[in-house]
């Protein structure tokens, strides 16, 4: 993708300064060690055996003191694509091209489901500003598995919306078995149901295809009871798990946000908390509960890094203020503030790495 071309181009170069950032050790590395890239390629490589686990995490230079257990907070469908391209491209550059195919079937179907649904009457516009989040162009650009989190939870609420409830489950089921939160998708499918209960007193028994869903996750903690034996791994990785309180991201004590400067933070609450209301109404219900049950769970997460927790909402939001984000005028700004997106994402991968002093265990 073009895009992300540009933002990796730096370092492609070597380039030791642009823009007034830089670095004299500027490579592609940067692009291979953002957090957590490495640590997915290490579960792609060992598919969490712990006696093969120790080797490359020798490699790590991380304060924390991370366990075998630590790497079941990686759930293993993004790695299982990391180990099925890695015969050919080797993990790194696999851990980074799943991503990258990842991010084009998601701007693609986004497209398509802005047009079907007829969502909106700027799909491609609307297409590509969801490119653009600033958060949204790095986590796509390196190793993660978002991309392809945020297209199974689409494409499971596109079927649904179509009554393919299979389809949807299959779907959902996968997405909980890429990233802990598409379970989430159970609850928001849960409550349309009880809605359309109330409204018309009958049960669907299609509707138990939705079961799907936390069988994806059923089926990772299984994995874990083989691998650790221990069923609720997922739950004992350590210093991972940051559910906690209702905005306890605003806390300076908690681990893992450290900060007091979190602005940012409740502008993107506001954001997807207005998402949600503006999509009370929509006639696609799944789109509404979803939105109200993932803000819901967000606003439970005590980490600094909300905006990469919060990614499965984008594209809702997108969705929801579809005329303000394809009018004149915000396009115009987005024209304007684009270099200091690119800036922004410059000195994210600069900062964001992972300390590692022997890369031979992750080739």
């Amino acid at each position: 993708m073009i895009s992300t071309a540009v933002l990796w181009s730096p370092f492609i170069l070597h380039a030791k300064a642009w823009f007034g950032i830089g670095a004299d050790d500027s490579s592609l590395l940067y692009v291979y060690k953002q957090y957590d890239g490495p640590l997915y390629v290490i579960a792609a490589k060992t598919m969490y055996d712990p006696k093969q686990i120790e080797i490359p995490k020798k490699g790590l230079i991380i304060s924390l003191p991370l366990s075998a257990k630590y790497f079941a907070a990686h759930l293993p469908l993004y790695p299982l694509f990391i180990r099925l391209f890695a015969p050919m491209l080797g993990y790194l550059k696999s851990m980074v091209f799943v991503n990258i195919i990842s991010t084009i079937l998601l701007c693609c179907f986004f497209y398509f489901m802005v047009r079907k649904l007829r969502l909106s009457n700027n799909p491609l516009i609307l297409s590509i500003i969801f490119l653009f989040l600033p958060r949204f162009l790095v986590v796509r650009s390196v190793g993660a598995p978002e991309s392809l989190f945020i297209l199974l939870i689409l494409l499971s609420l596109y079927f649904f919306e179509k009554e393919k409830y299979i389809t949807s489950g299959v779907l959902g089921g996968l997405a909980a078995m890429a990233k802990a939160p598409g379970v989430l998708l159970f609850v928001a499918y849960s409550l349309v149901f009880v809605e359309k209960f109330l409204k018309t007193k009958k049960i669907n028994l299609k509707w138990l295809a939705i079961l799907l869903i936390p069988l994806g996750t059923f089926a990772v903690f299984l994995l874990y009871q083989v691998r650790y034996g221990d069923f609720f791994a997922y739950f004992h990785s350590g210093d991972n798990i940051h559910l906690v309180a209702p905005f306890s991201a605003f806390n300076f004590r908690n681990r893992w946000v450290s900060t007091a400067w979190l602005d940012d933070i409740l502008f993107y609450f506001f954001i997807y908390l207005l998402s949600t209301i503006s999509l009370f109404k929509n006639k696609y219900r799944s789109l509404f509960y979803f939105c109200l049950v993932f803000f819901t769970a967000t606003t439970f997460v005590a980490h600094r890094d909300i905006s990469r927790y919060s990614l499965p909402l984008w594209p809702l939001a997108l969705i929801a203020f579809e005329r303000f984000f394809t009018s004149k005028k915000f396009l115009l700004g987005f024209v304007i503030l684009l270099p200091a997106i690119y800036l922004y994402a410059w000195n994210f991968l600069l900062y964001n790495v992972i300390p590692i002093s022997d890369w031979r265990p992750f080739l």
